[in-house]
């Protein structure tokens, strides 16, 4: 059977299994499995035994409930236990290729009364749209690859590829453990893995698909600022002594300018010039500022032409100052003066930046701005934490397979995208699986992920499962 006919029928199953996939994202966002909450975190195992049994009824063979030990302190329950990395297997044909997918089965937390307009935990189907958390992030991608198990086992239609499922527990907290899991087990349960899918990301708009080759990393600083013994009246003190808020405010104004330029010297200059290759990729792209000002729900746009405003989105380092702690920030007025404040700010690190070279250049230049200060209060700058950037080849065979997968449902063409945000575990997976990974998007860029009436459209939701399906067949041939 031609691969065209094989994926006709998927195609079909898949519409006639339409309301059971539903019905199984339904039982999935049902279990409030949110991953930063300690009172929940026995959902968080009822999740992962969930999807043990979902597996286990579609064939899935070699599942292994890895446990990660104890959460590590700051915990309030000092025995809790962090939740398992579910591992399985679909097929052992030594001659097929092998792909690794990635999921979460942790949600972001949700409350009604953040402003849902229904329940966060039952999903709710409203003008074609799915509500609920975890209905785009990422409860809908795991499910729809469980969703492509189906309609291959009631075909009786063997898979063109094998596959290793592995979903873990923390993402939303972390991924704590999961790093650690992926090295002890790249020559053992991962080994012979081809290429790794992960579908955790959105569409840059809500038109047209995407392919995502490229991620920005983050490093997270912090100063603090001390002086006073402790928190000092302004009527008294205000004017005759240096007030520890007045120089971190200082300080911070000159790390970046009202225009986002990074005013520390040393960083821009380890940014990979654009090639001719990547311009072109740009041009390709369909985007318009306005989808910008109805993101962020204004018109504040630093850029204002398509190419400007995805470059220093996706591929030029950024500075983002976010806020303070330890000073008043409650209702009404305080005149406190605070003995100490810690101010936060974070750096999106693009290649070809050196991440040790930058932290050196942020705390030189902090400190030479505080000795300028001639200040007396004490300081200290410090990396909080870290995460590389990554970026693969858009052109590779898994690339290849998922553009002729997204033409064949879709009808066009995707748009080749990177993304501003950090998904560390893609790093770790190339490098340690010595392979390369593809970001295989369900969503829409509306879908409201980690925000209050979170959603998929019904038709990303399907869709993307004949998407994942042509995926497989298509990068099984190559």
């Amino acid at each position: 059977m031609s691969i065209e006919k094989k994926l006709q029928s998927v195609f079909s199953k898949v519409d006639e299994l339409k309301p059971v996939f539903i019905e199984r994202l339904a039982n999935a966002v049902a279990i409030p499995s949110v991953s930063g909450d300690e009172s929940l975190r026995k959902e968080v195992f009822k999740m992962s035994e969930f999807l043990v049994k979902e597996l286990e009824a579609l064939g899935a063979y070699d599942i292994q409930v890895k446990p990660l030990g104890k959460q590590p302190p700051p915990v309030a329950d000092e025995n809790l236990e962090l939740p398992p990395i579910v591992l399985a297997r679909v097929g052992k044909d030594e001659s097929k290729k092998t792909i690794m997918i990635y999921g979460h089965y942790d949600v972001q937390p949700a409350l009604k009364e953040d402003g849902w307009d229904t329940y966060p935990f039952k999903l709710v189907e409203v003008n074609d749209k799915l509500y609920g958390r975890g209905s785009t992030d990422d409860k809908g991608p795991v499910i729809a690859w469980l969703n492509v198990l189906q309609a291959h086992k009631e075909l009786s239609l063997e898979l063109p590829v094998n596959i290793i499922f592995c979903f873990e527990g923390m993402e939303e907290s972390g991924s704590l453990g999961l790093e650690e899991l992926v090295g002890r087990e790249a020559d053992k349960y991962f080994k012979g893995v081809d290429t790794c899918c992960i579908s955790d990301n959105y569409w840059l708009g809500t038109k047209k698909p995407v392919l995502t080759y490229g991620l920005r990393g983050c490093n997270y600083y912090q100063i603090i600022v001390s002086g006073p013994g402790a928190d000092l009246h302004s009527g008294i003190f205000g004017g005759v002594i240096h007030e520890p808020m007045t120089d971190l405010i200082k300080v911070m104004s000159q790390l970046v300018d009202v225009k986002g330029k990074i005013l520390i010297p040393g960083i821009d200059e380890m940014v990979a010039p654009v090639t001719e290759t990547e311009e072109k990729l740009y041009d390709d792209i369909e985007f318009d500022v306005n989808e910008l000002n109805a993101a962020s729900g204004s018109n504040t746009a630093i850029y204002q032409s398509k190419n400007d405003i995805l470059m220093h989105r996706w591929r030029y380092p950024s500075l983002s100052l976010h806020g303070i702690e330890g000073a008043f920030s409650g209702g009404g007025a305080k005149t406190v003066i605070p003995a100490k404040v810690t101010g936060k700010f974070s750096i999106r690190t693009v290649p070809d930046i050196d991440s040790k070279k930058m932290d050196q250049y942020v705390f030189d230049y902090v400190n030479a701005k505080f000795k300028e200060l001639g200040t007396p209060n004490s300081y200290k700058v410090e990396l909080i934490h870290d995460g590389a950037y990554w970026k693969s080849d858009p052109f590779n065979d898994s690339f290849t397979a998922a553009k002729k997968a997204t033409k064949v449902v879709w009808g066009v063409e995707p748009d080749l995208t990177r993304e501003g945000g950090s998904i560390p575990i893609t790093l770790t997976f190339e490098q340690q699986l010595k392979t390369n990974v593809l970001l295989l998007p369900l969503g829409k860029g509306d879908d409201g992920a980690h925000s209050i009436n979170e959603k998929i459209d019904v038709k990303n939701y399907i869709e993307g499962a004949k998407t994942m399906a042509a995926y497989l067949h298509y990068y099984g041939e190559i």
